[in-house]
């Protein structure tokens, strides 16, 4: 699914999914650089990231992969 991750000032690192009009804060993350693992959204969402550079510049609109509901692949 197509994402966009920008830094917002009051939520930290949020995303937001077009096709859902849905706007949640990133909770967690595999990886302090947050390329190339998974990310917890506020709604409960695990989300894995491509990699990419660290110094990836944002907003940015990606490609993500939303796991199951138990947070393991489908």
């Amino acid at each position: 699914m197509k994402i966009m991750i920008r830094r917002s000032p009051d939520a930290g690192l949020s995303i937001y999914v077009p096709k859902k009009d849905l706007e949640e804060p990133i909770v967690e993350s595999e990886h302090e650089t947050l390329w190339g693992g998974w990310i917890r959204i506020a709604n409960g969402w695990v989300l894995d990231l491509p990699e990419m550079a660290s110094d990836t510049p944002l907003p940015i609109t990606i490609n993500a992969r939303k796991r199951g509901e138990d947070g393991n692949d489908r």
